[in-house]
């Protein structure tokens, strides 16, 4: 955070696409939290998942527990927390809205500007403000719109992306392979490769 930015360098860009990335895994950490695959021991699970959500965008764990479910239960329908039948930028903010809140706005205020500080703004925008947000549009391209997107002939209302393992990684922490992942919720990120391919049919 103290290093000297110069848009010349390619290595910023690299940085920023690194923090990106670490910040999905924040999240697909909280998310793995949610569903008890962190540690066998229920308290640990609901601490990660405080601690992830909380340091990602001061999300209130609880709320985003309640409605990750509510999309698991109602998946593909208006019950679906994550779900919305529009184009891609109007689901993008119609999902941004169901889960930002006013105090998270402010908390985050606050923090940055306790930060710049003693941190130049600029490396606080480049590698903090600048990838959090890329990384919603991460989480919501490769693991929301394009598994749930129009219609589909199975139970869990998803399809997955092609079987690319690296791929896979560097998209969204393999929940890419988004079928898997409602067929088999407890399994954590880092097994979902493993697990079943979908019917073909899907």
């Amino acid at each position: 955070m103290q290093w000297q930015v110069d848009f010349s360098n390619p290595v910023l860009y690299l940085f920023i696409l690194l923090q990106m990335h670490l910040y999905t895994g924040l999240f697909i950490t909280a998310h793995d939290a949610m569903h008890g695959s962190i540690a066998p021991k229920p308290w640990i699970n609901k601490a990660v998942g405080f601690i992830s959500t909380f340091l990602y965008a001061s999300f209130w764990y609880p709320k985003l527990y309640n409605k990750h479910h509510l999309h698991h239960s109602h998946v593909h329908t208006h019950d679906d927390p994550d779900y919305h039948d529009g184009n891609f930028f109007r689901w993008y903010v119609q999902f941004i809205r169901n889960y930002l809140s006013i105090w998270q706005i402010v908390i985050m205020a606050v923090v940055f500007n306790v930060l710049k500080l003693g941190l130049p703004q600029a490396n606080l925008l480049l590698f903090w403000v600048v990838p959090s947000l890329l990384s919603t549009l991460q989480l919501f391209y490769f693991g929301t719109y394009l598994p749930h997107k129009g219609e589909h002939d199975n139970k869990h209302q998803s399809r997955s992306l092609p079987r690319n393992h690296l791929l896979a990684f560097f998209t969204c922490y393999f929940f890419g392979y988004h079928y898997e992942h409602h067929e088999s919720p407890w399994l954590p990120w880092w097994k979902l490769w493993k697990a079943p391919e979908p019917p073909k049919h899907n």
